[in-house]
């Protein structure tokens, strides 16, 4: 059976080369990175070169560059760091950020907001992005920081971080951009964005699970959220994971330069997607990816099933993708961080779908191995499954 791979939002195959790059770190040269002796230092010149790797994609300095176990650690020390460090010393320990957000942004928020720090969760709009002059109106004297994804994992759609970014330095706040489904596919320069901090995973641009990237502007004070060493500046306790830092700075070197050609390459495929939906799917659908009318990241397309009528059962979404799964096309709902969970998109939600509708959405992501061929067999298999589910 034909297997047609289209979650790559969830996550990306290894790169066979990143591997290879990988592999010494792993068998040969397993030194921890701390220790004094030739294997540790051997570690040590590793791990810095791949943090100055890293910070040359981002157009940042290597001492602004923190290792992470992926982009949900990076986000969580993004916002604890920062806030609990404000709270310390200053009377703004406050959050802004938008209810379209990542869980990994969403769930700290809650906790801070029980630890006491003032929290605004503002509505998106109906493309479910948050728009400068929303962020302009929420900023108060309380605000230190502002948490805004770059592109949302679940719709694709894009913020307008630089004009966001000039309007909180001109209120001396903060602020973090969730950047994991951007890197690879659009300029992360964080000069040109303007954000203060900004978290990558690497195995969204195929590099190994467990690794992340937070940025952090000099001059910005972060607390750590595991202690137990000195590792990281002091921003992370723990011993360094030499291999993975070293696979995911190879992974985004790599994925920087194909950038440009990839975005242009997936977003051809998209548009196939997109423009076969129309004889693809009997009855009604909804496009919650708003291409053309939008900013959109160019390997989402997020499409919900409404009812077939007023008297119809709503589609059942779970029964939708696993019917995809066993005639050869993976996809998902939405984030996989909350697949299984039996409610509907919070980001489909807020972007005001109805339960039933938000319930029956699909998103197809697109990487660097997908065709025309799998767009097409993709499209004739939603075809035949919605036809026998409707």
């Amino acid at each position: 059976m034909e297997r047609v791979y289209l979650d790559h939002a969830a996550t990306t195959p290894l790169d066979p080369e990143v591997l290879e790059t990988m592999t010494p770190y792993l068998l040969e040269e397993y030194g921890n990175a701390s220790s004094v002796h030739q294997l540790g230092r051997q570690a040590r010149v590793a791990l810095e070169q791949a943090r100055e790797q890293v910070a040359a994609c981002l157009n940042a300095e290597s001492s602004e560059v923190v290792f992470t176990s992926g982009g949900t650690e990076a986000d969580n020390l993004a916002l604890k760091g920062v806030l609990r460090a404000a709270s310390e010393g200053d009377t703004r320990a406050g959050l802004v950020t938008s209810a379209a957000e990542h869980e990994a942004v969403l769930r700290p928020a809650e906790r801070l907001a029980e630890e006491g720090h003032p929290v605004q969760i503002l509505t998106p709009d109906a493309h479910g992005a948050v728009s400068p002059e929303q962020v302009r109106a929420a900023l108060d004297d309380q605000t230190a920081l502002v948490s805004l994804m770059h592109t949302n994992n679940e719709t694709g759609v894009q913020t307008e971080i630089p004009a966001i970014a000039d309007i909180c330095e001109s209120h001396d706040v903060l602020l973090h951009c969730d950047a994991v489904q951007a890197a690879g596919l659009q300029p992360l320069d964080v000069d040109a964005l303007g954000v203060d901090l900004l978290s990558l995973s690497g195995h969204k641009f195929y590099g190994p699970k467990g690794t992340g990237v937070l940025y952090v502007r000099n001059g910005v004070d972060l607390g750590p959220l595991l202690q137990g060493g000195s590792q990281e500046r002091d921003r992370r306790g723990g011993t360094e994971n030499v291999p993975g830092a070293v696979g995911l700075a190879d992974a985004l070197e790599r994925a920087a330069a194909r950038a440009e050609a990839r975005a242009e390459r997936l977003a051809h495929l998209q548009e196939r997607l997109v423009d076969g939906l129309d004889d693809a799917v009997p009855g009604p659908y909804r496009l919650n990816t708003p291409v053309g009318e939008a900013p959109v990241a160019p390997h989402v397309v997020n499409v919900a099933f409404p009812p077939d009528g007023p008297s119809a059962d709503p589609l059942d979404g779970e029964m939708l993708i696993l019917n995809l799964d066993m005639q050869g096309v993976l996809v998902s709902a939405g984030s996989a961080c909350t697949s299984g969970a039996l409610e509907p998109s919070h980001v489909l939600s807020a972007l005001g779908l109805d339960r039933p509708t938000a319930s029956a959405a699909v998103r197809f992501s697109l990487g660097a191995g997908t065709t025309e061929a799998d767009i097409d067999y993709a499209l004739d298999t939603l075809r035949d499954t919605l036809q026998r589910m409707r």
